[in-house]
């Protein structure tokens, strides 16, 4: 996800996303400790993403 894409993005959508991705990240790292995830660099993608989201939740509230 593109941080033009986020920027784009009202209060409320963001604030949605940010809830989903947290989802998946359990998500992710419950298949990870399981032993099912195949591509372990999308925990990192993951975790990279709500950071972006999380910025852009903070310039906006401010």
């Amino acid at each position: 996800m593109k941080a033009n894409e986020i920027r784009s993005m009202s209060v409320s959508e963001l604030e949605a996303k940010l809830a989903e991705l947290k989802k998946d990240l359990f998500m992710l790292r419950m298949q990870h400790a399981t032993n099912h995830l195949d591509n372990p660099t999308k925990i990192s993608a993951t975790r990279r993403d709500i950071a972006r989201v999380k910025t852009v939740l903070r310039q906006k509230q401010n």
